[in-house]
């Protein structure tokens, strides 16, 4: 398995506290807002309801997986089977673990772009797969070419997240086509990570299910933890190709009983929840966006505007090392921030900053690190 940077930023922080020093933590992405009344309010009800005490069972999971294909439908315009082109998860990140597993065999080969989301990366060394990093383009999008012929040759599966973690980089609908021909050219199965779906600040998200000829090598993961800031809560869902999605549901049985029916209630009832509900608390990280970026090319730091995701990644000045710069950032500017390389080999250099503050915070950490840094 990788080896984790992140338990050495928490000791980090942990040390930093223990000295009584205090801590601008923005180093873990999880959503700092709270979860709509209406949801607790289902989760409530759904407590009290014996019901909802026992095993949870595919036929228990129905109403939520119709509601998933509905929400589909009214965003994206696209009709999917509940049934078939469906499936609950105990968060994406459990879904994308356990769909490795289910549709490549070791020794096989995914292709990651080499600045990725770390679970990837672990999930993929769970499934005993070959890991083949893409590189990114200037654009922070992957390049299809250049890929050595002999471990394409050994590839299953093409792991992609737009919008992305840690980059916030947004693809649009040419890269997708170009991502897609790719596919089937080399007969993988695109997994497209899409928890960031509703944060965007310019321009659109693109679901490639709705892409020619996507539907039958292609399954989008959804979550909840970022949209309606229930990452504890742990529920998410596929939707996608109906035989990969039956091999997950395979590889999931022995495993799991799917998750509690009170938190897939919730699921419902985020899922109807207006629109403009949801893009109010967009508007909050957009803010917080502006705030952090205008702090740190205030102080002189050169930073591109995040179009998407709560992230904000900065490259550091050339040579310097990106753990130790993060572990000094703890120390000497109390701001713990994400080494880049966690994040995969293309990430050495950088450090990713999670707008999980308010703008005042930010704004300050901003003028702490850009201090660090001159």
């Amino acid at each position: 398995m990788p080896e984790s940077v992140f338990l050495l930023m928490d000791r980090a922080k942990s040390e930093a506290r223990a000295a009584g020093k205090r801590v601008i933590d923005l180093s873990i992405g999880a959503s700092d807002l709270p979860v709509p009344n209406e949801l607790i309010a289902e989760l409530e009800s759904a407590a009290r309801d014996p019901a909802t005490w026992g095993y949870c069972l595919k036929s228990c999971t129905l109403r939520f997986l119709e509601e998933t294909t509905r929400w589909y439908e009214r965003r994206f315009g696209l009709a999917l089977d509940p049934g078939s082109q469906a499936l609950s998860l105990i968060g994406s990140q459990e879904g994308l673990a356990h769909l490795l597993l289910a549709v490549a065999d070791p020794g096989d080969v995914v292709l990651i772009p080499e600045v990725a989301y770390p679970s990837y990366w672990g999930a993929a060394a769970l499934a005993g797969l070959e890991a083949v990093p893409l590189a990114l383009a200037g654009d922070l999008l992957p390049v299809f070419e250049g890929i050595d012929p002999a471990r394409l040759e050994r590839a299953r599966v093409m792991v992609l997240n737009y919008p992305n973690n840690p980059t916030a980089a947004l693809a649009d609908r040419a890269f997708w086509e170009r991502a897609l021909a790719f596919a089937e050219a080399h007969d993988l199965l695109v997994v497209h990570d899409n928890p960031y779906i509703d944060m965007v600040y310019e321009g659109e998200a693109i679901s490639p299910l709705v892409l020619p000829g996507a539907l039958e090598r292609t399954v989008e993961l959804f979550s909840f933890s970022k949209s309606f800031h229930m990452g504890g809560f742990r529920l998410g869902f596929a939707l996608g190709s109906a035989d990969a999605i039956a091999a997950l549901e395979a590889a999931k049985a022995p495993v799991d009983f799917n998750q509690y029916l009170g938190i897939q209630r919730m699921g419902i009832a985020a899922l109807r929840l207006p629109v403009d509900r949801v893009l109010r608390d967009v508007q909050v990280f957009r803010g917080r966006r502006d705030a952090l970026v205008e702090a740190l090319q205030g102080a002189g730091v050169p930073v591109n505007l995040p179009k998407a995701s709560m992230y904000l990644w900065l490259k550091l000045p050339e040579g310097m090392d990106d753990v130790q710069f993060a572990l000094r950032a703890v120390e000497h500017a109390g701001v713990a921030l994400a080494p880049g390389r966690g994040f995969g080999p293309g990430g050495h250099g950088y450090v990713r900053f999670a707008l999980v503050q308010p703008p005042e915070v930010l704004a300050e950490a901003g003028r702490r690190v850009a201090q660090l840094l001159d």
